[in-house]
């Protein structure tokens, strides 16, 4: 069946393999998004911004929530669960 099955599906090898790397670009992507230094970075240049007058008070606070928020998941996807490995 293996042979069989991989001759018939083997013209969507190239869905396949896009399907793939979109995958990979994703896990990519969210990794960078999630990832603690990077929102603490951004922290810092929201801060920044507040300083300097390009945003008020009630955007900042939006913003700084969002931030925040994503720390809050970046720090439960980086904690180990029950059986020692992180999520």
């Amino acid at each position: 069946m293996g042979l069989i099955s991989e001759v018939l599906l083997l013209p969507f090898a190239p869905v396949r393999g896009s399907v793939w790397v979109i995958g990979q670009v994703l896990q990519e992507a969210e990794r960078i998004y999630y990832d603690p230094a990077t929102v603490r970075a951004e922290l810092g240049r929201l801060e920044e911004r507040l300083d300097a007058g390009e945003i008020t008070e009630d955007e900042f606070d939006r913003m700084e929530d969002e931030l925040l928020d994503r720390l809050e998941i970046a720090t439960r996807r980086s904690a180990p669960t029950d059986d020692g490995t992180t999520r």
